[in-house]
């Protein structure tokens, strides 16, 4: 199975790391890691029970915002987090 892993993720790093990628794509290669994180986390901040909850009663988004805010400004990821996290509790302990 650590083969099975291995070699996708392996294959593509040798046969590209000895050619040259084309500026366009290095481009749209960068916009992979932000798309990836959108899919993943906007659907566990806007739907809750199969519905779209754009509602002050939604504690996730909420606590969204300040982090979105915290990681525009610093880029770092570990204040983002953290931000989030205690954004939550802060909002569960007030609402």
């Amino acid at each position: 199975m650590a083969l099975v892993t291995y070699i996708p993720r392996v294959l593509p790093l040798v046969i590209l790391s000895r050619r040259e990628i084309p500026p366009g794509l290095r481009c749209w290669l960068q916009f992979v890691p932000v798309s990836v994180l959108s899919a993943l986390l906007v659907p566990g901040l806007l739907v809750q029970n199969g519905q779209l909850a754009l509602q002050l009663n939604n504690h996730y988004l909420l606590a969204a915002i300040p982090s979105f805010l915290v990681a525009v400004k610093y880029r770092n990821i570990f204040l983002t987090v953290f931000c989030g996290i205690v954004s939550l509790m802060v909002i569960r302990a007030l609402l």
